[in-house]
């Protein structure tokens, strides 16, 4: 676990470089509003796409090697990225890195293999503690290097830092990560026939905890991505940042992320359990994003956003917990696979739907518009609450 989580916090650092980099980088190239939302989406939908085939094969030939073949493509891919020219080489170089993306739903599959039932949830908040560690350093460092003048950005360091910090993560992987899936496993996974692997998929699907849990995550990513994806233009209106005033907020609130995800998120799991902190994560989520658009000074936007990121880093780990808890051992790289999906397939639409807003109705309507979707999250978090067996809820928590 601890050679995963640095290698994971490596690379997360690297994609958090190009995090406050993205909008400006499109906006250069005289994108609207709508049309940035849809680059933010681009690298998602590949991803969405490719997730599954990614899942599925880490389940056949192991863990580590779709690390690997992840690492390498994503470093290629931020290479690309940096010598890009024009609007449409953007959209392609995200693309391609989106679809090399199965880096992450294979991590999450790892510490599935690796965890027992009842420490879940503290391993899968590891993963997001890298995550909040990506999001620390790497959108500071990104913001430091393409500087704080939204016009005149330097683009070309930012992209080029992500493609070495890639590739160290990909020798790291190389020579010190070990393999967490067995031999046994993997040849009874591979001797699976297509029709066996989709009925498996079919009775994961239609259990309707799983497919409720599946609904909730998207639909809270589908809000929050909105918020990533519009928040740089919304700053840049609303108080004239650039990169470097955004890489720092974003950097902020990965500490918090980090600290919960890191430190408390086993605690938190074994006082209220997985379902209750669900609802949790949902209503401070809530309520978070829908008073950004009523941040006039920078200290009612740092609460604001400080409560949304509470939020999501209470309610990620604790539905992939959930949803991991519902399948057997022979399942996970799959169940992981097919939950990166659905929150991959979010970040597809999240960001897409925010552009729009931000086009049409004005830059404060994401915001409104993702405070209203995760009120329905919260609605579905109580009913799936009470439909979560025992086992895996408190009871098993205080075990």
């Amino acid at each position: 676990m601890p050679i995963l989580f640095f290698i994971v916090v490596i690379d997360l650092i690297g994609f958090g470089v190009i995090i406050p980099l993205l909008p400006f980088y499109a906006e250069f190239y005289h994108a609207s509003p709508a049309e940035v939302g849809f680059v933010m989406a681009t690298y998602s939908f590949t991803q969405f796409l490719a997730a599954p085939f990614w899942g599925r094969m880490s389940d056949r030939v192991g863990r580590r090697p779709v690390l690997l073949i992840s690492l390498a493509g994503a470093a290629l891919s931020y290479i690309w990225l940096g010598y890009c020219e024009t609007l449409w080489a953007l959209f392609a170089a995200r693309a391609v890195g989106g679809f090399m993306a199965g880096n992450i739903s294979t991590a999450f599959a790892y510490v599935a293999d690796v965890t027992t039932r009842e420490n879940r949830a503290k391993g899968m908040g590891m993963i997001g503690a890298a995550f909040g560690l990506g999001f620390i350093i790497g959108p500071a460092l990104g913001g430091i290097l393409a500087g704080s003048d939204p016009v005149n950005a330097d683009f070309r360091s930012p992209a080029f830092a992500a493609a070495g910090l890639s590739a160290i993560a990909f020798v790291l992987t190389l020579t010190i990560l070990k393999e967490s899936l067995s031999l046994e496993i993997r040849q009874r996974l591979a001797a699976q026939t297509p029709q066996t692997r989709r009925q498996q998929f079919i009775r994961v699907a239609t259990n309707p905890v799983v497919t409720q849990l599946l609904l909730i995550s998207f639909l809270a990513t589908f809000a929050f991505a909105g918020l990533e994806a519009t928040f740089a233009m919304w700053s840049r209106r609303q108080f004239g940042w650039g990169p470097e005033q955004n890489g720092y907020l974003f950097a902020f609130i990965g500490v918090l992320g980090a600290l919960i995800q890191g430190g408390l998120i086993g605690r938190l799991t074994k006082r209220f359990g997985e379902g209750n902190l669900i609802i949790q994560g949902s209503i401070a989520l809530t309520i978070g994003i829908f008073l950004i658009p009523f941040s006039q000074t920078l200290p009612v936007l740092v609460v604001a956003m400080m409560i949304a990121a509470y939020g999501f880093s209470v309610i990620s780990p604790a539905l992939s917990s959930s949803l991991s808890l519902q399948v057997g051992e022979d399942e996970q790289g799959g169940m992981m696979g097919v939950s990166r999906s659905a929150t991959t397939l979010a970040r597809v639409a999240g960001p897409a739907n925010a552009g729009l807003l931000f086009s049409f109705f004005g830059r404060d309507w994401p915001y409104y518009g993702g405070a209203l979707v995760l009120a329905i999250v919260v609605i579905l978090a109580i009913r799936v609450n009470m439909q979560i067996p025992k086992k895996t809820n408190t009871e098993r928590s205080y075990k």
